[in-house]
């Protein structure tokens, strides 16, 4: 039985998420997969195609996905930006998600689709922000620190007293939620 196309992405994501680009190599994955690699050439021309799949994938899931899986939940638009919040930092997604950013420090190929991720998940949250807030300047601020929390914080070092990152994290979302 041959290995699904997705399989192969799915383990180029999860190496990308470890090591970076560079770890994602057709043999490493066909190991990692218990599969030889030609198993790999009948889904893509070259590891450039796997690649390219790979941010295909995580632009659908980041932005396409999500942004159906919050809707179809449904709630008010605290409720979805929370959602939405839970969505990208459950699983490998962040992990994935911060690898990206790091290759696109490197790559400009994968900086314009993380621009273009980012873009559209800013779009959402203006929308969301947008039904409770009436001031253009106050959406903008709101959008941009919800979404520098959401990556930002992953990057910060510091200590936060007597209380958690989680517990911090939870208190700023519900700043910028109006939530006190």
């Amino acid at each position: 039985m041959r290995t699904p196309r997705s399989s192969w992405i799915e383990q180029g994501l999860k190496a990308l998420a470890a090591g970076g680009p560079d770890a994602v190599r057709v043999e490493a994955l066909a190991q990692a997969l218990g599969v030889t690699k030609g198993g790999f050439y009948g889904h893509f021309p070259d590891r450039k195609a796997l690649l390219g799949a790979m941010l295909d994938h995580w632009e659908r899931q980041s932005v396409n996905d999500m942004r159906d899986r919050v809707e179809r939940e449904g709630g008010d638009a605290r409720a979805k930006i929370r959602r939405a919040g839970m969505l990208t930092r459950a699983g490998d997604h962040l992990h994935i998600d911060l690898a990206m950013r790091d290759w696109a420090r490197r790559d400009p190929a994968v900086a314009d689709r993380v621009r273009r991720v980012d873009n559209q998940r800013m779009d959402y949250l203006r929308e969301l922000f947008g039904t409770f807030c009436s001031d253009p300047d106050e959406v903008e601020a709101r959008s941009m620190l919800a979404f520098c929390l959401l990556v930002g914080s992953h990057f910060l070092a510091a200590d936060h007293g007597a209380r958690t990152r989680s517990e911090v994290t939870e208190r700023a979302g519900r700043l910028l939620l109006g939530d006190g």
